[in-house]
């Protein structure tokens, strides 16, 4: 199903960080619209529009709509949002001018879809490896996410790229031999042996991956223009 999405934007002049941090106080996203030809365009819309949108999308990679100072409407990719990574709401988004003629590669994100049997009946661990795939298509083709159906993975086996079934009008440009989704037995559980220091045990707590402490606490500059 073709995505169509519609919203409002105005040409905006002003730019830098702290021109910026005060139209996203008034309400206003600051954002840049791309294209084959000429400079980029700074543009600024509602941020309550965006967000609202993106609440009714799986995917933040769509089509849009953008109708700049009321001219007629622009066909855009919604390439990129920038989220703050405490709040998550939208700081900076990036549009892509696109030909509906011509073909582009976008990232789709990937919906495991079913109750897989190698959980439910052979006890295992479904480990989902690959988040979205790299595909390419005319703008009118894309679609919000591509279904994987794990119904009948079984215990040690994976869905690779290529087992996907992609729709029709797309076509999957990620390596076919990456693993999508699979099933691995449960791992056992270490007992810990009576009297060991507390240090070992301490030692064998799983550290968070990607530092997410350090990110909330330390919130990145806000985006230049």
């Amino acid at each position: 199903m073709a995505i169509d999405t519609r919203l409002k934007a105005q040409t905006r002049e002003a730019s830098g960080t702290a021109a910026v941090r005060r139209l996203r106080t008034q309400g206003w996203l600051p954002a840049v619209i791309y294209g084959p030809r000429g400079e980029p365009r700074m543009i600024q819309l509602k941020a309550h529009d965006l967000e609202l949108m993106l609440q009714h999308h799986r995917s933040e990679s769509m089509m849009v709509d953008l109708v700049v100072n009321g001219n007629d409407a622009l066909k855009v990719l919604l390439k990129e949002v920038q989220h703050h990574p405490v709040t998550e709401r939208a700081l900076h988004a990036d549009f892509l001018e696109v030909s509906m003629t011509e073909k582009m590669r976008v990232r789709v994100p990937l919906a495991l879809k079913g109750d897989c049997l190698g959980v439910t009946q052979d006890g295992g661990v479904l480990d989902h490896t690959l988040r979205d795939v790299e595909v390419e298509c005319l703008p009118g083709d894309l679609v919000e996410s591509v279904d994987v159906d794990v119904t009948n993975l079984r215990l040690g086996q994976t869905i690779l790229v290529r087992d996907l079934a992609i729709p029709p009008g797309l076509t999957a440009v990620s390596d076919g031999g990456l693993a999508v989704a699979s099933v691995h037995a449960q791992r056992a559980e270490e007992e810990v042996v009576e009297g060991a220091p507390v240090a070992e045990a301490a030692a064998a707590e799983p550290e968070l991956v990607g530092g997410k402490g350090k990110a909330e606490e330390e919130a990145p500059a806000e985006k230049e223009e």
